[in-house]
């Protein structure tokens, strides 16, 4: 740039050497020349100007980097104390960086649409990170505290913020929906207390009433009342910390040598409103997409459909936006298939919506049927799954099939409940925590149990004992006493463990399964 400024100036010299004369000149024009003259040199200057100008470095915002860590760092700005809690969760962030990169994985469709909200908002960018805190970005996570969710709602609270929950949607799973019930419920605390975020924070995690309660407390001792001198819960006192250091460790990755994989600064997912039901099968070859990438974008829909009444949107990577419109119209909006089914003896519509994977209402809306009447022989028109219930993977029946499968135990043994049952009494009869016992089928120790539910039970064997698991095939002449006597187990076990009622009767061709420890009997 200085060489176009030097030389300019030397045009401008060798001009007046040339003519020899540059003082008679300058005296000898017109005004008009010497206005003439001012305006070309003007222009000159101006012209230096624009070019200097046009190669400026363009200028960096967080909005224009490339990857959504980066927009999110430029902008973290909470105070990072020299705190033990901050240090002990930074620490365990950096020496398992593998987790890092699992919620990385994860957050990869989501992140840069919360960034946005986030930053719509005007918030601290920080809360763009809670769901690395809450749910390691988990859209399946469901916690003891019957909390569901990227942001972790509890039912009442996400009804509250308008998260609507029925059997087949789900509005705290949503990612949309209860990122912008998550923030409406943080800029609410945000002003409860006054302003103070870290207050805030802590009572999105533990509730507004205890943490007024703690910062009364300490008034009422003339003690400091920011977040770090109050008595809080224990998880809430490392909640607001490993947010902290969560921040910290994005915010200063290179320092802390930490490689995080690069998320697009771009919007790579698009909700699209079908305005019907819809079939989540459907949707996917309308989209082009596997079922499961489909439902792992919709974690909201319980079933294999969207919801009959209320949520229908589905959230699409954009690329697959135009193939799916283009789809649906071209099928003229079919969401769902329908089947003609004849009523038979014996059949209610409680019945037929089970058998179906539907629900009561969604037959008789189908149907136009005002009641539950149903005559023998009359035909109804059934909305069914495009495919079989097992290949939606990732319904909830499905990712509970597969849970209650996984190995805890020696023994696996299923309990139906009864009138009066409670996680409680259930696990005291059966010798195990409450605890355990809901986290094994996918429940907290407070959700409530339904008559004629199935649960599932781990029991482990005796020390040394190796259990094998047989089915043994009833035989003319066997009682539950002979067979028990064979495999030396209990009669006790032998009901437990088929859910048998006391003095069942048992009869040839029925098959018992039995847990036998192989050190004692041979199968």
């Amino acid at each position: 740039m200085k060489f176009r400024y030097v030389l300019v100036g030397s045009m401008f010299l060798a001009g007046c050497q040339i003519t020899g004369q540059s003082d008679v000149a300058t005296t000898t024009n017109t005004p008009e020349q010497q206005e003439e003259a001012l305006v070309n040199t003007d222009v000159a200057q101006t012209a230096v100007e624009t070019e200097k100008v046009g190669e400026r470095e363009p200028v960096i915002t967080p909005q224009t980097q490339d990857d959504v860590w980066e927009r999110i760092a430029m902008q973290l700005e909470m105070p990072v104390p020299e705190n033990k809690r901050v240090n002990y969760y930074r620490n365990w962030y950096l020496k398992h960086p593998q987790h890092l990169k699992t919620v990385a994985e994860r957050a990869e469709p989501f992140l840069y649409l919360i960034t946005e909200k986030v930053e719509e908002r005007g918030i601290p960018l920080e809360i763009a990170l809670l769901p690395v805190v809450e749910s390691s970005f988990d859209q399946f996570a469901y916690s003891h505290g019957r909390a569901a969710g990227l942001w972790q709602f509890v039912p009442d609270t996400g009804r509250r913020f308008g998260l609507e929950q029925n059997w087949w949607y789900d509005g705290r799973r949503d990612v949309i929906a209860s990122t912008d019930a998550a923030l409406d419920l943080l800029e609410y605390l945000h002003n409860k207390f006054d302003g103070d975020w870290l207050h805030a924070l802590a009572a999105y995690n533990t509730g507004e009433g205890r943490v007024f309660r703690a910062i009364k407390k300490n008034k009422a001792k003339g003690l400091p009342t920011d977040f770090w001198h109050l008595s809080l819960p224990k998880e809430t006192s490392g909640y607001v910390p490993k947010l902290i250091a969560v921040a910290d460790v994005v915010k200063n990755k290179e320092r802390y040598g930490l490689k995080l994989p690069v998320i697009a600064n771009k919007p790579v997912v698009e909700q699209v409103e079908p305005g019907v039901q819809m079939d989540l099968a459907l949707a996917a070859n309308y989209a082009g997409l596997s079922l499961s990438e489909l439902q792992s974008l919709n974690p909201a829909y319980n079933h294999w459909a969207t919801a009959p009444d209320g949520a229908n949107h589905l959230l699409l990577p954009k690329e697959n936006v135009a193939r799916f419109n283009n789809n649906l119209d071209e099928n003229n909006n079919q969401g769902i298939k329908v089947t003609r089914y004849k009523v038979k003896s014996g059949d209610s519509l409680g019945l037929i919506a089970k058998r179906h994977n539907t629900t009561v209402k969604v037959i008789q809306r189908t149907n136009s049927l005002k009641g539950t009447n149903i005559r023998v022989g009359e035909h109804l028109l059934i909305p069914v799954s495009l495919k079989d219930e097992g290949q939606y993977t990732l319904s909830a029946p499905q990712r509970l099939a597969k849970l209650t499968s996984k190995k805890r135990g020696d023994i696996k043994l299923t309990h139906t409940v009864q009138k009066g049952d409670s996680f409680w009494t259930i696990a005291r009869k059966h010798g195990v925590s409450h605890t355990s016992l809901a986290r094994w089928n996918g429940l907290a120790p407070k959700d409530p149990l339904r008559i004629g539910q199935d649960l599932v039970i781990w029991k482990k064997a005796d020390e040394g004992a190796r259990i094998r698991t047989i089915f043994y095939q009833i035989r003319e002449g066997d009682s539950l006493s002979g067979i028990a006597a064979r495999y030396k187990v209990s009669v006790s076990d032998l009901v437990k463990w088929n859910s048998l009622k006391k003095n069942a009767y048992i009869q040839p061709g029925q098959k018992l399964k039995l847990y036998i420890d192989v050190t004692k009997v041979s199968a």
